[in-house]
């Protein structure tokens, strides 16, 4: 990796902390906005007001907000985001219980995204203006303007209540141990672990959601994979390869198919970012014990710790990814230069 590349990558993680510095403020102070008293609400109509104004002096909420947003980053700093009101136990211990969940969704979604969508707008942009494009563009328009938890009932009565041949909610049927914890995904830890079993079952309990999680993201994939294959088709160096009769396969995986992948590999990160918040949804429908639905929660409750903890996760996940696609694309393309511009 060249030194402005190295650059470059440390002045955009700079900027990435910049911007959840931003995050943190900007929640912090909408959390302590809402209405509703979460003294209150954590203790609920029965506690006494002295209980109610104990609490209200232990979490600092007596304070003003530069002060409560002081004590959060000294705490912060220490690996503390404090107490949820919600569950009673640290949002540290929160999230790494319920993010490998979500992660495994996402990453599931993820996967099944690329895997279909890009060949399927490959395949479109081969036939381009036949039967097969324009089932393929019809279908992609679908699956876009249909949001995940449309999709989360629709499979859900499909495959779950009509023909009954997956689960619908949970990560294990029940009986069903869950493999000893090593990452938190229930999948590679029943791998790990040798217990095919376990696996098989946690892996069907995983279809409906990341398949929910993922049509809105293929639909992206393969229209904007179709739309810059297409274009790069109409080059003249694909007319010679034709000409020379090279194989059509080969001019679509190899001469037309890299080129087109700078934006769609954009639109793959940008929809990957997007599942972690696109879950909150997906997860209520199948009860998925994940971070999407443990945030849901810490709203209803006006958790103000767990809020906080949801949201600077899901921000860093999104800015993490984005980072990383940007590096892909440098690699795809040398001719892109990751360095900022120089003032004229």
């Amino acid at each position: 990796m060249s030194s402005s590349l190295l650059k470059a990558f440390a002045l955009r993680l700079w900027t990435s902390l910049l911007v959840l510095v931003g995050v943190s403020i900007l929640i912090f102070c909408i959390a302590r906005v809402i209405p509703g008293d979460p003294a209150r609400i954590a203790l609920g109509p029965d506690a006494s007001e002295d209980q109610v104004i104990q609490l209200r002096e232990r979490l600092h909420l007596n304070e003003p907000l530069p002060v409560q947003y002081l004590e959060f980053v000294r705490n912060f700093a220490a690996g503390d985001l404090g107490m949820s009101l919600y569950t009673r136990r640290p949002v540290t211990t929160d999230i790494g219980s319920f993010l490998p969940a979500t992660l495994e969704l996402v990453f599931l979604a993820g996967l099944l995204v690329a895997a279909i969508g890009i060949p399927v707008g490959v395949l479109a942009a081969r036939y381009r203006d036949r039967g097969i494009d324009h089932v393929v563009r019809l279908l992609a328009l679908l699956g876009v303007v249909t949001p995940s938890f449309v999709w989360a009932i629709l499979l859900m009565l499909i495959f779950a209540f009509f023909a009954e041949l997956l689960p619908v909610a949970g990560r294990l049927s029940e009986g069903v141990a869950p493999p000893p914890t090593i990452v938190g995904m229930y999948t590679i830890d029943a791998l790990i672990a040798g217990q095919w079993t376990t696996f098989l079952d946690a892996a069907r309990h995983m279809v409906l959601p990341g398949l929910a999680l993922a049509l809105s993201g293929i639909g992206q994939i393969a229209r904007m994979t179709r739309a810059s294959v297409a274009e790069t088709y109409a080059a003249p160096y694909i007319e010679m390869a034709q000409a020379y009769g090279f194989p059509e396969r080969r001019i679509a995986s190899r001469y037309a198919l890299r080129p087109a992948m700078i934006p769609t590999l954009t639109i793959l990160g940008l929809d990957f970012a997007n599942m972690l918040g696109a879950a909150f949804l997906v997860e209520q429908v199948f009860a998925w014990p994940g971070l999407a639905r443990y945030g849901v929660q810490a709203i209803l409750h006006k958790d103000l710790n767990a809020i906080v903890g949801v949201v600077l996760i899901v921000s860093a996940f999104f800015l993490i990814v984005n980072i990383l696609v940007d590096m892909a694309i440098a690699w795809l393309n040398p001719r892109i230069r990751l360095e900022p511009r120089r003032a004229m």
